[in-house]
């Protein structure tokens, strides 16, 4: 079992910056993946960030160059660090964490964590 903690949410203005953090607890050897995906109400959740065990990054893009995802495998942790924040960002952002055991993927999830970006 894996726990992931989201923090960093917020309100904040037009153009302004807000850092995410997730950090997984719990019994596992590695995570593969780590990811941020969000949703508006009515709306499907989307993928935001991804960042694998050997530092390949992927982002959607609507927030390629705005936002960056890293991780610090030593403390289990993936952070979204989000600059030039526009209204169409306000959401919930939710973390996912992906691991292999006995082959089989599996995916936890975060509560998450509100963000809106308005003036």
């Amino acid at each position: 079992q894996v726990q992931l903690v989201e923090s960093g949410g917020g309100l904040v203005q037009p153009g302004g910056s807000l850092r995410l953090s997730c950090a997984a607890s719990g019994r596992f050897i590695s995570i593969f993946d780590m990811s941020w995906y969000r949703q508006t109400p009515g709306k499907e959740r989307e993928l935001v960030a991804t960042i694998f065990s050997g530092g390949v990054e992927d982002y959607a893009s609507s927030v390629k160059g705005r936002f960056t995802i890293s991780r610090d495998s030593a403390k289990n942790t993936v952070y979204l660090q989000m600059n030039n924040l526009k209204p169409e960002d306000t959401a919930v952002y939710y973390c996912k964490a992906g691991l292999y055991s006995r082959s089989q993927y599996y995916e936890y999830w975060g509560h998450g964590t509100q963000v809106t970006v308005s003036s």
